[in-house]
């Protein structure tokens, strides 16, 4: 990430900017494409488009953002998060992969005029100024809607990397995975397997002059002459273990030699039915939550720390989105792996996305014939690795640890998506999270209005107190009301949660980010109230619960002399809630020695958390208990006490 002590002050915008962050963003720009390149190829393959598709995609998307939206990092073109969208819209339409060639050109057409639709809806969500759409969603249900989508990615290419295909549903195509790897072509399995190898191992290279090649650069390094290798350009068969396999240009990325002859214009006809217009939500809904997160995302990570208009920059993914499909291009979002690798080669302004486009056009106008060379199976590994990202293991470790019942919300999206479809699955996993809330206590009322009592403390400071629930579903308003008051009036604000039932994982998170936008406005905004909440995890940005708080008490009785000892060492563990009292006693051997004598001893009592209450114990097994007589009694009480994390 740049260094903000050695690049000075915020870049310039418009043309001064381009002029004076030319060289940075040209090489930030040319770094990208080469990330870009095979990565717009394979995902119009999987999206059942041409190939040509994405890059006409990257190429419009990266010249009309760069005019229209404000965002000054963001990579716009396809991405593999739409790929479960467009493959499903296709198929709908008839689309056969390549079995009928007439009929995949009319689904392809079909699927472009519900491509325009969409951009069309995605221009008015931009000029009602609806950019705040994606606060709505719940984010353990879009990490849930993300995940599924990366596993339908793999399941769908992984056949592929093996010289095999992928038809049926998400379910279907698992129970066929054995099946796949029993029947792959060895010759392309090679060139799939060693391409799934070096995109898994290349993040463990450390060494820095490697890592400035990108990775799926690096993979067509060794999979373009492999192909050459088996001859993947003339048909042929070969015989290995006794079976016959074929080889041929089947197996490589098909390009035009001349991109213009494969500009390709919609067919509206879809729009006459109700399968059509569900695409269509589907495309603009989808579409714009993912491009507003990735957006959000990315600014988070600006080393400047830009904001970029949410609606503004909604207005250019639909405006792009419109011109793309009338020439045969695939939906664009703000994509957030290229973003981030702009972020990471030093780029600067959104000259750099330009830039990306533009070197990109010139390599398929000029050199066509090179990415013919490509395989396919090479392509279909580096969205395999993309589908991994998006589900891997740490991301259910990640939701667990926020708190296990988002990990319920998580994995039901999850299987709700791969058993229905995306807008179902989504559709499941927000009931499923309504659902919760209402079991943890909160009102129905307040689900979708937050009750907000508005009181001025002085000149620069307002109090805001919540009623009842601080949840996803009325979190826009809520905002608004934080921002008119504190960004807008330019006030500092203290909320006061107090009198909340429940505050979800997705406030919490957002309470976090908007935090910091108060910081860089130079406001506070300060979150009071939560003593008293029951935290579901130990996250720091966990839901919240009013209610009782499972607690242990430890009582310890033993000789007066030990009592400082004690003390000092809960203080070291770092537990502020104890007493001791005096009293009287003996153990079972003054007892048995003498039956009248009552010994001075002390009792404490310890009031902890049980992660606090296991550090006592195991100090007072190892340190005491083996050289002293005590005796320790351990319950397990309900408490409403502020303080404990």
């Amino acid at each position: 990430m740049t260094d903000l002590s050695t690049e000075g002050q915020v870049p310039k915008t418009g043309i001064a900017g381009l002029k004076q962050n030319l060289q940075k963003d040209i090489i930030s720009g040319f770094l990208v494409f080469l990330i870009a390149l095979p990565l717009c190829l394979g995902i119009s393959l999987a999206c059942g488009y041409p190939a040509i598709a994405g890059i006409f995609t990257a190429i419009i998307g990266s010249i009309l953002a760069t005019f229209i939206s404000n965002s000054e990092l963001t990579i716009k073109g396809p991405a593999a998060g739409l790929i479960v969208i467009v493959i499903g819209a296709v198929t709908e339409f008839g689309f056969t992969g390549g079995q009928d060639p007439a009929a995949d050109l009319q689904a392809y057409k079909l699927a472009l005029g519900v491509g325009v639709a969409a951009g069309c809806i995605q221009i008015l969500f931009g000029l009602l100024r609806v950019g705040s759409l994606g606060d709505f969603f719940p984010l353990t249900v879009v990490h849930g809607m993300l995940a599924s989508i990366g596993i339908i990615i793999i399941l769908k290419q992984f056949p592929i990397t093996l010289g095999g295909h992928a038809k049926g549903e998400p379910l279907e195509l698992l129970a066929e995975i054995p099946e796949k790897v029993m029947h792959m072509n060895p010759g392309i399995a090679i060139i799939g397997l060693i391409s799934l190898v070096i995109m898994f191992c290349f993040p463990l290279i450390k060494n820095k002059y490697v890592k400035m090649v990108p990775s799926p650069m690096v993979v067509l390094i060794f999979a373009v002459p492999l192909g050459i290798y088996f001859g993947l350009t003339h048909e042929h068969s070969y015989i290995f273990r006794g079976h016959e396999y074929h080889l041929g240009e089947a197996f490589l990325v098909n390009v035009p030699g001349n991109m213009f002859s494969a500009i390709t214009h919609p067919d509206f006809s879809a729009l006459k039915t109700v399968a059509g217009w569900k695409w269509v939500m589907m495309f603009a809904l989808i579409g714009s939550i993912e491009s507003l997160l990735s957006a959000k995302a990315i600014d988070m990570i600006d080393p400047w720390k830009r904001k970029t208009n949410q609606n503004r920059d909604l207005l250019s993914v639909g405006i792009g989105n419109t011109v793309c499909s009338f020439v045969g291009g695939l939906p664009m979002i703000s994509e957030i792996v290229r973003s981030r690798a702009n972020i990471d080669n030093g780029a600067r302004t959104r000259f750099a996305n330009m830039y990306h486009g533009i070197f990109l056009l010139l390599f398929v106008a000029l050199v066509p014939f090179l990415l013919h060379q490509i395989p396919l199976a090479a392509l279909a590994a580096m969205l395999v690795y993309t589908g991994f990202k998006l589900a891997a293991p740490r991301e259910f470790v990640q939701v667990y640890r926020i708190g296990v019942e988002q990990l319920i919300i998580f994995v039901g999206t999850i299987i709700a998506v791969l058993a229905t479809d995306l807008l179902v699955g989504i559709a499941i996993g927000i009931g499923l999270k309504f659902m919760i809330h209402i079991i943890n206590g909160v009102p129905i009322r307040s689900l979708f209005r937050p009750y907000l009592d508005i009181e001025r403390r002085d000149d620069d400071t307002y109090t805001v107190i919540t009623r009842y629930s601080a949840v996803f579903s009325n979190w826009i308003p809520f905002k608004r009301q934080l921002e008119q008051l504190g960004l807008i009036q330019k006030k500092n604000i203290i909320l006061d949660m107090s009198d909340t039932r429940l505050v979800d994982h997705s406030v919490m998170e957002k309470l976090h980010v908007l935090e910091s936008e108060f910081e860089e406005n130079n406001l506070k905004l300060e979150i009071i109230g939560l003593e008293n909440h029951l935290k579901l995890s130990d996250h720091p940005l966990a839901s919240r619960k009013k209610g009782l708080a499972t607690l242990r008490r430890i009582t310890i009785f033993a000789d007066t002399t030990l009592q400082d000892q004690f003390e000092q060492e809960f203080i070291n563990i770092g537990i502020a809630d104890f007493v001791a009292m005096e009293c009287g006693g003996s153990g079972i051997k003054d007892f048995t020695k003498n039956s009248e004598k009552i010994k001075a001893r002390v009792c404490t009592e310890v009031l902890t958390v049980p992660a606090k209450a296991e550090l006592v114990l195991d100090y007072l097994r190892k340190q005491i208990m083996p050289r002293y007589a005590i005796t320790v009694c351990v319950e397990n009480v309900r408490a409403v006490l502020p303080g404990y994390s």
